[in-house]
Order: structure tokens, then C-alpha cells, then sequence
């Protein structure tokens, strides 16, 4: 059986934001609840039509992760009436299960429903969905060896380990076990490191042809570091703790040796490829500096290793000081953009209290605002996305990644007093009492 959770942090969650900046936020998150309403019955009768993108209630879509934003309203008490439409975004998502065909992940398929479905349980209780099926369908699906999907955190084997972890029944720890057992297999190891290889029959097709060979991902989406928080939480957990410690004490200075050159404005690029120079990386979740320090927080914080911690550190007050026109945020969404990285910094100041982290959120807070443009796209806000034929376009997204869902939960918890443990859907749920979560 998993470890349980601890029900309580030694410090509160408090909220970030001063009351010149309250105001906006509220306008913003009004404006949100405004559009979801319509917006429900627009995806109903979408997929209704078969129109609805497949996995139309994946938490990579859009009604579970409006779920979880409805919840968190209502949790919180900054909003509670929205929980009844919260609720039927949370049914719709649940009816996919049983229409769609859904793949075995986080983001993309039935895996993320289920982790919305556990994890509004706790927060809110009144849930009687049963996910013994779920369960028994990863569990199913790990124990296979090879390994043939992807590792990472978005779409494989680090996603599904989140699933696990939130579950923390006897079925979720024998797969946890066995994601441990695949992550052991694939990873390429030496009596010193340990690192993962994405080969070249994973990537997309832009990636294919900047990297034929395939490459090491460095991101925490869909990399080495998502692995490495993995790693860390699983340990926690009490998890296979020989395997886990063994591939922390390798992969986590395999990875730290990645490190650009000190003149460089990020930290580590987003890949590392044969005969490619390495470059500056835009600061982000899914790539560059704050997703991956992330990471190597958490590993520090569940395993005591305090050069991890001060690693990290560094990493973050690097990626505080950066200059805001070299970090390539183009918009306002969690994944790659402002609400991400506002969200991210406020996590590293509750666990620091370092003024520095505080001001940094408050400027990605500020520019994810600055972004909203009442009346278009989903609720003011628009989002850069690539289309299937490759080309970027501005949207309105509701999802959670790309959506008002994320960026909704990252601007609520700026101003409420309710620590958002959301975010361990994310790998970025940096504890606030630290080492205090060891045994």
C-alpha cells in the first residue's frame, strides 16, 4: 500500500496577489465561469454531431480539467455555486470513458480522467464513481515488458505513475512497482548514470527531422525530468526504494552535467542530440528551467539530498533574474506560458519564502492578465496552437494545458488561502513543510 498523504502542511498557503492586482483576477475568473456554462453544451452537441475531437473528455481536452477548476472554485469558497456545473463537466468526462476508445495516459487518455475523478473525491467527497476497472487496466498495461509507448509524463509510463501515486490503493502500488521495473529497463544505465533516450520512432515528425537519431528530452513533459520527480515521490511512498534511490544517485548528475555553459540564458536546452550544438531553451512547464528545477526540487525534498536542493535553487534564482524577452512566452496558457511559470514561482516562494520567487510570480501573474483581451477567444484569452498540418495559430482553448482551465486554477490560487495540490498533476507540487515528508 501506497503511503498516505499528509493531511496538512506546517505552513499555509497564502494568497500571492496584492488588491490592485485582486480586481483583474476576479474580472478574469468571472469572465471564465461566464463562458463555461454554453460552453459545455457546444462540446455535447459536438460530440454528439462526431465532430468532438477524439478523447473529447480527456483531461488533455477540455471537461475534466474544467472540472477540476470548477472544484477548486468551490473549494476554496471563492465561488462555491459553480460545483453543480462543475459536476456536470465531471459526468460528461466520465461518460467518455465508456463511449470512447482512449489510450493508457495522463493527458490524452483515460488515466488523467480517472486522476480527476480521485482527486475531486478527496478534495470535495460525494463521488461514488468506481475506477477498480481503471485499475486493473494499468495495471495490466505496465506489467508489460518492453515497454513500447513513450516514458513521459504527458502520454507514458512517468503519467501514469501520477495516476498511481493519487490512488494510493494496493492495485496502484503494484503498478507503481512495475512502472519502476519499466523505467529501470529503459533507461540507459553505467555504474554512474542513468538517462533516457527518446528514439526517433516516437518523435513528431519536426522533431524527426532536427533529430533523425532521436534525441535526450530535458523537459519535464516529456523528459528526463519528469522521471527524476517520479523517482523522488515513488521513494517517498516507499515504493521499490532500492531501485528508486539507485536511478536517483545516477540520473540525477547525468542530467545536472547537462547544464549550458553559466553565459547562456537558460539553464539546459530542451533536448540534447549526436552532432547538435545544444541551445537556450524559452522558459516554460513542459520545457526549460522552471519545469525541469521543479523536478529536482521535489527529488530533493523526498529523498534529503540537500546538493539536489541547492542545485535546484540556483536553477530557479537563474530563471527569476532572466530576462523577460528571452524566455519566448507568447501567450497566457499553463504549459508554456505566463500562467505557468506565475503559478510555478509562487510554489517555489510558499516552500522558500524568498522575496525574489514572490516577485517573479507576480510579473508572470501580470503578464498572463496582460494577456486577456475581454470578449475573444475562451474568455479573453487566446492561445498559440500547432495545427495538424503543422502551422501555429491563435485560439481559445478551455482545456487544462493550453486552456482557461489551467490558467484559472494558477490565477485562483494566487488570491485564495487553499494550497492547490492540482498541481501534482503537473510534477511541480513542491512541498511546503519541505523535508518533512521523509519518514
Amino acid at each position: 500500500m501506497i503511503q498516505p498523504k499528509p493531511e496538512s502542511s506546517l505552513k499555509p498557503w497564502r494568497p500571492l496577489v496584492v488588491q490592485d492586482r485582486a480586481g483583474a483576477v476576479w474580472d478574469s475568473l468571472r469572465e471564465m465561469v461566464a463562458a463555461l456554462g454554453p460552453a459545455l453544451e457546444e462540446f455535447k452537441q459536438r460530440h454528439k454531431g462526431g465532430t468532438e475531437p477524439s478523447y473529447g473528455g480527456s483531461l488533455g481536452s477540455e471537461a475534466a480539467g474544467i472540472s477540476l477548476f470548477l472544484a477548486y472554485l468551490k473549494a476554496s469558497g471563492v465561488m462555491p455555486e459553480c460545483w453543480d456545473l462543475g459536476r456536470q463537466y465531471l459526468d460528461f468526462a466520465v461518460e467518455m470513458l465508456s463511449e470512447e476508445s482512449m489510450e493508457v495516459s495522463l493527458h490524452g487518455g483515460f488515466t488523467g480522467i480517472a486522476w480527476i475523478v480521485q482527486h475531486i473525491a478527496d478534495l470535495l467527497g460525494g463521488l461514488e464513481y468506481d475506477l477498480s476497472g481503471i485499475d486493473e487496466a494499468i495495471e495490466g498495461s505496465v506489467s508489460k515488458s518492453p515497454w513500447k509507448i513513450t516514458y513521459d509524463l504527458i502520454a507514458g509510463l512517468v503519467g501514469i505513475g501520477v495516476y498511481c501515486l493519487e490512488r494510493r490503493n494496493t492495485s496502484a502500488a503494484r503498478s507503481l512497482e512495475q512502472i519502476i521495473e519499466r523505467l529501470y529497463e529503459l533507461a540507459e544505465r553505467s555504474d554512474d548514470e542513468a538517462r533516457w533516450f527518446t528514439p526517433p520512432e516516437l518523435l513528431f515528425d519536426q522533431q524527426k527531422e532536427l533529430y533523425p537519431n532521436g534525441f535526450y528530452n530535458l523537459g519535464l513533459a516529456h523528459g528526463v525530468p519528469g522521471v527524476i520527480a517520479l523517482l523522488g515521490k515513488a521513494h517517498a511512498a516507499g515504493i521499490a526504494r532500492d531501485r528508486t534511490q539507485w536511478l536517483l544517485d545516477r540520473a540525477v548528475p547525468c542530467f545536472l552535467k547537462q547544464r549550458l555553459p553559466s553565459s547562456a540564458h537558460s539553464s539546459f536546452a530542451a533536448f540534447r542530440g549526436p552532432r547538435r550544438t545544444e541551445e537556450d531553451c524559452r522558459l516554460a512547464w513542459c520545457y526549460g528551467d522552471a519545469g525541469a528545477a521543479a523536478a529536482l526540487l521535489l527529488a530533493s525534498s523526498y529523498t534529503g539530498n540537500s546538493s539536489w536542493e541547492e542545485e535546484a535553487l540556483s536553477i530557479f534564482t537563474k530563471a527569476a533574474k532572466r530576462a523577460p524577452d528571452s524566455c519566448g512566452v507568447r501567450d497566457a496558457c499553463f504549459c508554456h506560458g505566463a500562467a505557468g511559470l506565475a503559478h510555478i514561482f509562487n510554489r517555489i516562494y510558499h516552500a522558500t519564502q524568498q522575496e525574489l520567487f514572490a516577485q517573479a510570480s507576480r510579473y508572470w501573474l501580470d503578464r498572463t492578465l496582460q494577456f486577456r483581451r475581454p470578449g475573444e477567444g475562451a474568455a479573453g484569452y487566446l492561445v498559440w496552437t500547432q495545427e495538424k498540418d503543422g502551422t501555429m495559430e491563435l485560439t481559445g482553448r478551455f482545456n487544462f494545458l493550453e486552456g482557461i482551465a489551467g490558467i484559472g486554477l494558477a490565477l485562483l490560487a494566487a488570491i485564495a488561502d487553499l494550497e492547490p495540490a492540482w498541481d501534482r498533476l503537473c510534477m511541480v507540487d513542491i512541498p511546503l513543510d519541505r523535508f518533512n515528508h521523509m519518514d
